[in-house]
């Protein structure tokens, strides 16, 4: 008798683990599936990841141009003459250094000159204004350059 329950339960056992065996593994339909959904969730993420860094460096640009035309009107008001390049402002202490334009990753501003009169004695034109280099356009679809 003992044998005989000792062969049975041994028959149960495997029994068990051969339906173990079969529902243990994901089916191929399974794992596409779940592939797929990864893959839409991922696409969202890049896409909403793009737009975050590209508004980071809007608000970077705005706020370095920001500081440029300060640095420009205070020279202009201090100086009573505009400087005639960036160089002057980093010479005259009104700049620590050049910043560097987010959208094109380089020093390169586009300069406006115009005539600056501050007194009745002026006559000579400077750097008024500065704009990005970019040709790109922002999130609000106005050009880089034009801000």
């Amino acid at each position: 008798m003992n044998r005989w329950l000792h062969s049975v339960g041994q028959h149960r056992l495997r029994g068990a683990a051969s339906r173990r065996r079969q529902t243990a593994g994901f089916t191929l339909i399974e794992l596409m599936i779940v592939i797929t959904i990864i893959l839409i969730l991922l696409g969202i993420a890049a896409s909403s990841y793009r737009n975050a860094v590209r508004h980071a460096r809007e608000a970077v640009l705005k706020s370095d141009l920001q500081e440029l035309r300060k640095s420009i009107d205070n020279y202009t008001l201090d100086k009573q003459a505009a400087p005639q390049s960036l160089d002057d402002l980093l010479q005259a202490k009104y700049l620590h250094s050049i910043p560097i334009d987010p959208m094109t990753h380089q020093a390169d501003w586009v300069p406006v000159f115009d005539n600056v009169v501050l007194s009745p004695d002026q006559n000579n034109s400077g750097m008024t204004d500065l704009h990005s280099n970019s040709g790109d356009t922002a999130l609000d679809g106005t050009p880089y350059n034009t801000w």
